[in-house]
């Protein structure tokens, strides 16, 4: 008997994928000495590459307005999160880009009149709160600028999330396009950056992040979005800033302390209860036809 996942549960794993490769940003950029904008166009350059055998094209179909809202959305998302992490703690900077979904959250009630779960509404929070205690002994509040734009990326990466989960929008194209303009801002500045330099520690970190940091993990998020709900997708996506210690423990020894580890259980028992959900309703239903028939 083979076991068939549901749309919903590949939507799931690419999700989950998409987030464990973005948490490798911290360790990689970290690892670059290349000022923010440099490291971008690099990035970029690999992970257009790779998006484009994933999608076996470089054409684009006639982008619609939500397919340009993502690209630009996430084109400034990894603009701020970058700049951020060079101006402050790769810590904090992933902490603070984490308010997003809060924001999807709020979204779905006050714009989409969506009315939520008393689960749902408890299970948010319950994440938020792990993330947080997950980088509490790392928040720099006297690294200002960088701080603000952490907050910044936060916002973008909310309506990323929204524009790219619309059933209008082709995440695909959304992440192509992305990708283009993020090389085309960020070239010039290559030739003028000081800290230029292609060590083989510094190729290999720069191939990392280019390939399996954004390009994999840009198609796995294209693949995933739309199969979950936009409240979920963004819970799953928490599973970047608990991931992001764990390669860097293991390249620079940097541990993590009792309030990330429990942090990281929070979120992890959070986005598994709510990803059971759906199941333990199914079962209830089921068990109360099951005793209204008999």
């Amino acid at each position: 008997m083979t076991l068939k996942l549901s749309e919903t549960g590949k939507g799931r794993l690419y999700m989950v994928a998409a987030a464990l490769l973005w948490g490798l940003a911290g360790v990689c950029v970290k690892s670059i000495p290349w000022n923010p904008m440099s490291i971008m166009a690099a990035r970029s350059f690999f992970a257009t590459i790779i998006l484009a055998l994933d999608k076996k094209s470089i054409k684009i179909s006639r982008p619609t307005k939500h397919t340009m809202l993502g690209a630009v959305f996430q084109s400034l998302t990894s603009i701020f999160y970058i700049t951020s992490i060079k101006l402050t703690t790769a810590a904090t900077a992933i902490v603070l880009q984490y308010v997003a979904p809060i924001l999807v959250f709020l979204f779905t009630i006050f714009v989409q009149k969506i009315k939520p779960k008393i689960t749902e509404t408890i299970l948010v929070f319950i994440v938020f709160a792990g993330c947080f205690l997950s980088f509490a002994d790392g928040l720099d509040l006297t690294r200002l600028l960088g701080n603000i734009l952490g907050l910044a990326s936060g916002f973008t990466f909310a309506a990323q999330i929204i524009a790219c989960n619309d059933s209008r929008a082709n995440p695909s194209d959304a992440m192509f396009i992305c990708n283009i303009i993020n090389l085309i801002v960020g070239l010039p500045f290559m030739f003028f950056d000081k800290e230029m330099c292609f060590t083989p520690s510094v190729i290999f970190w720069v191939v990392i992040l280019g390939v399996f940091q954004y390009g994999l993990a840009n198609a796995c998020y294209a693949k995933g979005c739309q199969k979950v709900n936009k409240v979920e997708g963004s819970l799953i996506l928490t599973l970047e800033p608990i991931f992001n210690p764990i390669p860097t423990w293991i390249v620079t020894g940097e541990t993590m302390g009792p309030l990330a580890l429990i942090g990281f259980f929070i979120v992890i028992g959070g986005v598994c209860t709510y990803g059971a959900l759906p199941l333990i309703e199914e079962r209830k239903k089921s068990s109360f036809s099951k005793l209204k028939t008999q």
